[in-house]
């Protein structure tokens, strides 16, 4: 018994490691009998990409999974049954190019991935930017028999969003037009293509708006009209305040267009002026609202001026009078001591103004004695001026006082 212990314990550490050894080669027969390789395309997909930065390069796809299932799951599984990503959480757009490790789980647990190719992959990122461009309306080839206007775009000028190298190769957006040979005139959406200097097109950005409302006018027989320039006036000004005058410069423009489409037209109305709640003169650059088929000749830039005013109304009122200039040493009476006045101005200013407040004045400055025929004035704030009194002129007495009565002679002393 103790030969037979001795045999076993002998060098055991050598002994283990046999052990060790087999059972891993055992376990790796194992695995390698029963796992499965499987040909797949299972796309990458990003993860933890920051919101300022965009991937530029192609991460390319899976393509070949090892992994072990139960027996009854081989048949079911495919491309699908996988998730390929790669975690870009960490990955400064400022880097360049940056090797990623890929990672592959399968959607059923059961399923154990083992490995997979590629298992790492080339990842560039590039900082998001936005810049403004100018739209440009390119018109395509016209059509025999026909001329066109110039193209007025609705949005002169839009956004480009998108990874800061493609951005900065973005010249401008263009607007592309086809002229279709029935002469209507052009009034639609179009798409916004960005182009770079070379006119060819920028794909991997965005554009907003992605598209914009283009108006071309097309000629069959064109001709031209000069017209009385029309401003139109928008809104209502701030209590109180009412418009004086409308002027425009200039006064006439000369519009072109088909024959037809003149022969109704008397005037060119503008684009209308908004005056809500001003409290002085408005004014504004405006545009002609004209009909399809008809624009101005050249630059048509137009001036609209609308003049604002306080809004003036009477209102009377019933004073007293106050003489000014009286001396000490007359007396004064008058025709009337209350006289009905018509104060006007502007509604604020009569608002703040009451009848106890108002002074009414009769100037009596070097007037002799008798009769004299003096006109009301009054004293009154900026902005507010006396219309009419009634009765006006007053009638002013002047008179002397009774000289004062003469002392009785003193009474003679009795004889004694």
């Amino acid at each position: 018994m103790t030969r037979v212990l001795g045999l076993v314990i002998h060098n055991w550490p050598l002994k283990l490691g046999a052990i060790a050894l087999a059972t891993v080669l055992y376990a790796g027969f194992v695995i390698s009998t029963n796992s499965k390789v499987f040909p797949v395309s299972i796309p990458i997909e990003p993860i933890g990409v920051a919101p300022e930065a965009t991937i530029l390069s192609d991460l390319g796809a899976v393509r070949e999974i090892r992994y072990l299932a139960p027996a009854d799951l081989g048949l079911r599984l495919d491309s699908s049954s996988f998730r390929a990503t790669v975690d870009l959480s960490d990955v400064d757009p400022a880097d360049g190019r940056v090797l990623v490790n890929v990672r592959v789980e399968s959607i059923d647990p059961r399923v154990q991935v083992l490995e997979f190719d590629p298992d790492q992959i080339v990842v560039e990122l590039d900082a998001v930017i936005s810049r403004v461009v100018p739209v440009k309306a390119v018109i395509g080839p016209v059509p025999s028999g026909l001329e066109v206007g110039d193209p007025i775009v609705e949005d002169e000028e839009v956004t480009v969003t998108g990874a800061a190298s493609i951005v900065d190769k973005v010249a401008e957006v263009q607007a592309r037009i086809s002229v279709e040979t029935s002469g209507i005139d052009f009034n639609r959406l179009v798409d916004l293509l960005p182009v770079d200097l070379a006119g060819e097109p920028v794909l991997q950005v965005d554009v907003e708006p992605a598209s914009t409302r283009v108006r071309l006018p097309i000629f069959s027989d064109r001709q031209t009209k000069t017209l009385p320039i029309r401003p139109l006036v928008a809104g209502s000004p701030a209590v109180g305040f009412e418009v004086a005058i409308v002027t425009v410069e200039p006064i006439v423009v000369a519009v072109e267009g088909d024959v037809d489409d003149l022969a109704a037209l008397e005037v060119a109305d503008t684009s209308p002026v908004t005056i809500t709640g001003a409290t002085s003169s408005v004014t504004a650059l405006v545009t002609l609202e004209l009909p399809d088929g008809v624009q101005a000749v050249g630059d048509a830039a137009i001036t609209v001026t609308v003049t604002l005013r306080p809004v003036t109304a009477s209102r009377s009122f019933e004073a007293g009078l106050i003489l000014v200039g009286a001396r000490a040493d007359r007396e004064y009476v008058l025709s009337t001591d209350r006289v009905l006045v018509t104060i006007g101005g502007s509604l604020a200013d009569l608002d703040r103004l009451s009848g106890s407040e108002l002074v009414l004045t009769l100037d009596v400055t070097g007037l002799e004695a008798g009769s004299h025929e003096v006109s009301v004035t009054a004293n009154l704030q900026t902005g507010l001026a006396l219309i009419g009194a009634s009765p006006n002129p007053i009638t002013v007495t002047i008179s002397l006082p009774p000289p004062s009565p003469s002392p009785p002679p003193p009474s003679p002393s009795p004889v004694p």
